[in-house]
């Protein structure tokens, strides 16, 4: 049974009571009126006014009950109202509890999963002092290993001051024979032997030509467009080879001025060039990462020699052989090439960028000079280090071998040019001069073909000229307008040629 339904019969049911109260209520008092009707007889026109007054109050008792009632229905409906309503909220109050529930026992997972990783990280930290610990031991034994090394490094100084005491006192004996055999008129010969040995060239015997203190500007060429920072005569020729920023090598006639071939193909600026002994191949190094071969003759490219990841800004070809070359980039790699074949045969890794290279006399060494200032001799067969020495202070930026193979000039941003001696890598001169500042990092210096001079280019567009025998300036050339980028003696013995970051080129005699 419903809950109106239940309602509805109670309500019934207190109206009913009511009636029945209401008939009682008459039966009881009808003997009482009857009683009355008769002494009362004369007063009966009162009392009915009287039971009309009853009988009025009886229906206001009625309409009373009515509206009670009324109310009881109200009340009844508000009641079942308010019992949803509590039932809604008794539903709420559960979910929520439920919730709280789940809350909780997440708050527990959550919990758990904090102790473990608490755990781990306290695992993992003290791992790390295990490891921190373990460091500072290496880091002491790393101590340790590079004082015994520069120990072993001043053992090893003093055993090279030791040969190079024995070296110069060779030296002296040498240089005494020497003038015993200029005395006896033969001057020559000793200008061509080195440690009584005679070279020769691949083509039969070099010529040893007295080279002359330039003072005058032979020609003054507008060889490229922007900056020119590699020149190079040919062998015992007239021809001066240049190279600039422009992408195009240009080869010019040093008699007349005039240009007589451009080599066109290079994707990037010329930072360096040299040619083969025979004359027959122009090598440029590139901005472009590669290296451009190309025939003389034909002006024709022969070879793109890829491999270099970074700009390549120097290169040389062996002393002994027009086959073998080595370059070095800006990835610090040195690498050896066989152009016949095309490609790279031997790949040098260093910590430090090389901006200067050359081949010694013996085709199986290479000088290399770097960013850290250090001079390194390398064999380029097996890529081992021979001997390190520091050079300058700042980078080095060129490298050049003399005639003889005796001497190796090296020019450093710290504005100084140093000979070393080939055979104990001993400095045997260092040439300075006021004014004089190294341009870049690829600004390149000379010895003359009787190796009896040094010329070096300088930022204010001088060309200064050095007695390698004094150690002193024997002259100053001044003609350029912008910084002197490059120098190259011929090996004629004239004339000297010079290049700036404007495209100029002088030639001096």
């Amino acid at each position: 049974m419903s809950e109106d339904e239940i309602t509805r019969k109670a309500i019934e049911h207190a109206v009913k009571a009511l009636r029945n109260r209401h008939l009682v209520e008459e039966g009881a008092h009808a003997p009482a009126f009857i009683a009355l009707q008769r002494p009362l007889a004369n007063q009966g026109s009162e009392w009915k006014e009287k039971a009309e007054t009853f009988e009025l109050e009886l229906q206001q008792c009625y309409k009373a009950q009515s509206r009670l009632s009324e109310q009881l229905v109200v009340e009844v409906a508000e009641c079942r109202a308010s019992k949803a309503l509590l039932q809604e909220k008794e539903d709420v109050i559960t979910d929520l509890q439920n919730e709280i529930t789940k809350a909780r026992d997440e708050y527990a997972k959550l919990k758990t999963t904090l102790e473990e990783k608490t755990k781990a990280l306290e695992l993992v930290m003290s791992e790390n002092q295990e490891r921190k610990a373990q460091l500072e031991e290496m880091t002491i034994k790393a101590k340790n290993a590079e004082a015994e090394n520069k120990m072993l490094i001043d053992r090893w100084m003093l055993q090279k001051m030791q040969d190079a005491e024995r070296l110069n006192e060779a030296n002296a004996i040498y240089e005494d024979m020497i003038d015993r055999l200029k005395a006896s008129g033969l001057e020559q010969l000793a200008r061509q032997q080195v440690d009584g040995v005679v070279r020769q060239s691949e083509e039969g015997a070099e010529y040893f030509a007295e080279s002359t203190i330039p003072a005058l500007i032979k020609h003054k060429i507008q060889a490229h467009e922007g900056g020119c920072a590699a020149i190079i005569f040919g062998y015992n020729s007239d021809q001066l080879i240049t190279g600039g920023q422009d992408k195009s090598i240009k080869i010019f006639d040093t008699n007349t001025g005039a240009s007589t071939r451009t080599l066109y193909g290079c994707l990037g600026s010329v930072l360096d060039l040299t040619i083969t002994h025979d004359n027959k191949s122009v090598i440029a190094a590139s901005s472009s990462n590669n290296l451009y071969v190309w025939d003389v003759n034909t002006g024709r490219p022969r070879h793109t020699l890829t491999g270099h990841m970074d700009k390549v800004c120097a290169v040389d070809v062996s002393k002994i052989s027009s086959r073998h070359i080595v370059s070095a980039a800006y990835d610090r790699t040195i690498k050896a090439w066989d152009l016949n074949k095309g490609y790279c045969t031997n790949t040098i890794i260093f910590h430090s960028n090389c901006n200067a290279l050359c081949f010694s006399m013996d085709g199986q060494t290479v000088f290399s000079g770097h960013v850290d200032g250090n001079l390194r001799l390398w064999d380029i067969e097996t890529g081992k280090l021979l001997s390190e020495v520091v050079a300058h202070s700042l980078a080095v930026t060129s490298i050049s071998l003399s005639r003889n193979g005796n001497m190796v000039l090296t020019s450093g941003r710290d504005n100084l040019h140093n000979l070393f001696d080939m055979r104990s890598l001993e400095v045997c001169g260092t040439l300075r001069a006021n004014g004089n500042r190294v341009a870049s990092n690829w600004s390149r210096s000379c010895i003359s073909a009787d190796d009896n001079y040094v010329a070096a280019g300088s930022v204010d567009g001088s060309v200064s000229i050095w007695s390698v025998l004094k150690a002193d300036i024997v002259s100053t050339l001044r003609e350029h307008n912008g910084s002197v980028l490059c120098c190259s003696w011929s090996g004629l013995g004239k004339p000297l040629a010079s290049s700036d970051k404007n495209g100029v080129v002088c030639t001096w005699i």
